[in-house]
């Protein structure tokens, strides 16, 4: 039989550990690291070498939740005031500001560190600028000063597929452009979806969301119009021809579905219909880019 000392002990650390990986936000990091592995197989008709497929899954993975880290570092007094994130580490004290930072850079550094070493130093700096206009751009300069934070702020989020392709190519090509552009417009849909039915806690947490600077209105037939615009630059990849008829059926279904969410928040707004909008745009990312690599490979 185990002693009780040791049990505390083995309880104590699974306790500290998840708190440490509850720091990386891995739901928001499992999105961006899908966007990069989806780049990599995209960037070559073929399948990427094993090692950068591995070491760059690995070494994006990191650093992004190294940026997550420090992104709750930054933000813990607001985290605190808002409840989707007051359960966060920081907040609650189960981690403190020192620990966070050691953490972040710890794990940021062995991302980085490995991108260089196993992948290509291209990947690696780009990452790394990734990083900064995460962590520190949009956390500490464009999200308390802006209701355009998102739309800015949206171009470190944009990021991934690039990183993956880089990875692959040692390159950014245009169709990694393209890749970027696609995620760059869906960001404020997402996110002004979010910002309706949380506005009163932006407002408290003294951030200025769109809809809490221009009002809800204002917000909601934005979040119509970037559906549209989202539509429009995902068909992008078709008409370039580095798609086919599998990828095109499908961002036509999908984009259908999103516009339908976006015209009845403008028209109909509830906050239920905001929250599934939300949580609707979640999944169509992670269908629309499926939907690209399943055509990669039976059109090639």
């Amino acid at each position: 039989m185990p002693s009780v000392e040791k049990t505390k002990a083995v309880g104590s650390f699974s306790h500290v550990a998840k708190q440490y990986w509850t720091l990386t936000k891995p739901r928001v990091v499992a999105l961006i690291v899908f966007c990069a592995v989806i780049g990599m197989f995209l960037a070559t008709p073929s399948l990427p070498n094993a090692q950068v497929l591995i070491a760059g899954t690995l070494g994006i993975w990191l650093v992004a939740g190294a940026a997550a880290a420090f992104n709750c570092l930054v933000e813990q007094q607001i985290d605190a005031k808002m409840a989707r994130t007051r359960a966060r580490p920081l907040p609650r004290g189960e981690l403190n500001s020192v620990q966070t930072l050691v953490f972040s850079s710890m794990v940021g550094g062995v991302g980085v560190w490995i991108l260089y070493v196993f992948v290509n130093p291209l990947t690696m700096w780009l990452t790394l600028a990734t990083f900064v206009g995460y962590a520190i751009i949009y956390t500490l300069l464009l999200k308390p000063n802006t209701p355009q934070n998102i739309v800015i702020g949206g171009a470190s989020g944009a990021m991934p597929p690039v990183l993956g392709w880089a990875a692959v190519t040692n390159s950014v090509s245009a169709e990694a452009l393209v890749l970027f552009l696609i995620i760059f417009v869906w960001t404020p849909p997402h996110f002004w979806a979010l910002a309706l039915y949380r506005t009163q806690e932006y407002a408290r947490a003294g951030l200025p969301m769109l809809p809490v600077t221009h009002g809800a209105a204002f917000t909601q037939f934005h979040v119509f119009l970037y559906t549209i615009m989202l539509a429009a630059t995902t068909l992008i990849p078709f008409a370039m021809k580095m798609s086919g008829l599998i990828y095109l059926l499908s961002a036509v279904v999908l984009n259908a579905i999103f516009i339908g969410y976006g015209y009845k928040i403008w028209k109909n707004y509830s906050d239920a219909l905001a929250k599934k909008a939300f949580t609707y745009s979640i999944a169509y990312l992670a269908f629309l880019f499926a939907a690209l690599l399943v055509d990669h490979y039976v059109t090639v």
